[in-house]
């Protein structure tokens, strides 16, 4: 967004907050006060207040007088003030908890200095300030828990949003909507002609949840916004929720040889990413089931299940972060924002559970992932017909992360990559109404028969990690059946 335009956007959006008869529980006018733990407080207020009074935004504005909302300039300039040898802003965002979106703008008005801090509403959780709930009572700052009629009905609000139904665009025109959508491929996705009329066109998007009608315009949800945004970076809060692919040199993060992030929204611009990922990987001669052929390194159906994944299933109320594509010379890492909802060694089996169910099911509707229960099995499907490793599903403190290898013959595998196969074999074969044999794992390493003994040891040494079972130990080995131990 150019210069010019988002200062036009500022000054028309305090051109709107002066015109309130007073100060709202949700906005906040000041001169010279720049205190910075009554900012913090202030930052906790308003947002808790925001997310009651059902806005997307609080605003804290310096240079505006409470009473009459004449401009009379500030002196308080954030980008300059510390505490201590800290950044203000930097020491707010570490005493915030959980942390929002706010952003400083400093700006002139009338030859005056204005400074507006826009402040993201809470989500999911009050916002604290050094461990202390705040609330706008009115048009005082008040601590939410002597106030525990607000705090419940504040509860029931974010029980009753999902992230989805959470407002991007708030009070726009239907020009402004058709700027910022890329309409038309909503509408080609769906396998549907372009309605004649702006009004047909909006009514169908709201229809199907990706706008909101408003009192004077219209509201785009998050759920239209990161389907079928033109650019994300329109949207300030989803901004940072671009799948960003990044190619690596060798097989460690020291070089990077190329980076991009996607501006479009997932629906929009899926099958570019998925073409720009698939782009950027070398082939593999590799044999499966007798077949010899060039392939990419990695199963195409795979690489679409996974990524589809990690942008249906993120937490996009952690800020800051987004998906994210990295490939390395051995392996591809897909990694999401928040832990999953099913255990990462029960993702095959698991019905999946999603967090954004509404953009779970669009996804599906326009094919971009596969249907409900069968994405996983797919991916892991796909590894052993090509005889790669089996992939690896991890997680660390706020991410989920899975993980690709490239070809790799069953002597250079490692006693886990080993048992890791094993068990997702094991796995895929109970789900697909059969049981695993010393046989059928030979096959899916590629073992010749006379070797069968290399994977009776893997099995026993998967047995000993409490991974798989025997279904049936009065036959002979050869012929004993496996099942995962969650199936027993």
């Amino acid at each position: 967004m150019s210069i010019d335009r988002r200062l036009n956007e500022l000054l028309g959006l305090l051109a709107e907050l002066r015109k309130l008869p007073r100060e709202a529980e949700w906005v906040e006018f000041k001169r010279n006060n720049d205190d910075a733990e009554e900012i913090g407080e202030y930052l906790s207020a308003l947002s808790n207040a925001a997310a009651l009074s059902g806005k997307v935004q609080a605003y804290l504005v310096w240079g505006i007088d409470d009473a009459t909302h004449d401009v009379v300039g500030t002196r308080f300039d954030p980008s300059a003030a510390k505490v201590g040898n800290e950044e203000l802003e930097n020491w707010l965002l570490r005493l915030l908890s959980p942390r929002i979106n706010f952003r400083f703008h400093a700006f002139e008005v009338e030859g005056k200095r204005v400074v507006m801090l826009e402040i993201g509403a809470a989500f999911r959780h009050p916002v604290q300030f050094k461990g202390i709930e705040y609330l706008r009572i009115g048009s005082y700052k008040k601590k939410l828990k002597d106030f525990p009629e607000k705090e419940r009905e504040l509860w029931r609000v974010f029980d009753q949003t999902p992230f989805e139904r959470e407002v991007a665009a708030e009070n726009i025109s239907g020009e402004e909507v058709l700027r910022l959508l890329d309409c038309p491929a909503y509408f080609e996705l769906l396998g549907q002609p372009l309605p004649e009329g702006r009004e047909a066109i909006l009514a169908a998007l709201t229809d199907d949840g990706l706008l909101t009608q408003a009192v004077g315009g219209w509201n785009i949800t998050n759920l239209g916004a990161i389907l079928f945004a033109r650019r994300l970076a329109d949207f300030r809060t989803l901004q940072r929720k671009a799948v960003r692919v990044v190619l690596y040199k060798g097989a460690n993060r020291v070089e990077t040889v190329r980076e991009q992030e996607g501006g479009k929204g997932y629906a929009s611009g899926f099958q570019g990413l998925i073409g720009f990922v698939t782009g950027l990987l070398p082939s593999n001669e590799v044999i499966g089931r007798a077949l010899r052929k060039h392939v990419p390194m990695f199963p195409a159906l795979a690489i679409r299940e996974l990524i589809a994944n990690a942008v249906i299933h993120q937490d996009f109320h952690l800020t800051g972060t987004g998906p994210m594509v990295e490939l390395f010379a051995d392996r591809m890492e897909i990694t999401n924002p928040g832990l999953p909802l099913v255990q990462t060694h029960r993702f095959l089996d698991s019905p999946p559970r999603s967090r954004n169910e509404a953009l779970a099911s669009f996804m599906r509707r326009i094919g971009a992932c596969e249907e409900r229960g069968s994405g996983v099995d797919k991916v892991v499907s796909q590894t052993e017909f090509y005889q790669l490793p089996a992939p690896l599903f991890e997680t660390s403190d706020e991410h989920t992360r899975a993980v690709l290898f490239s070809h790799r013959e069953f002597r250079d595998m490692d006693k886990a990559d080993r048992v890791r196969a094993c068990y997702l074999h094991a796995c895929l074969r109970y789900v697909q109404c059969d049981r695993m044999t010393n046989t059928t794992l030979r096959e899916r390493f590629g073992i010749d028969e006379k070797n069968s003994s290399m994977v009776s040891r893997v099995i026993k040494d998967t047995i000993a990690a409490g991974l798989i079972c025997c279904h049936d130990d009065t036959v002979g080995s050869r012929a004993r059946k496996y099942l995962p131990r969650w199936a027993r």
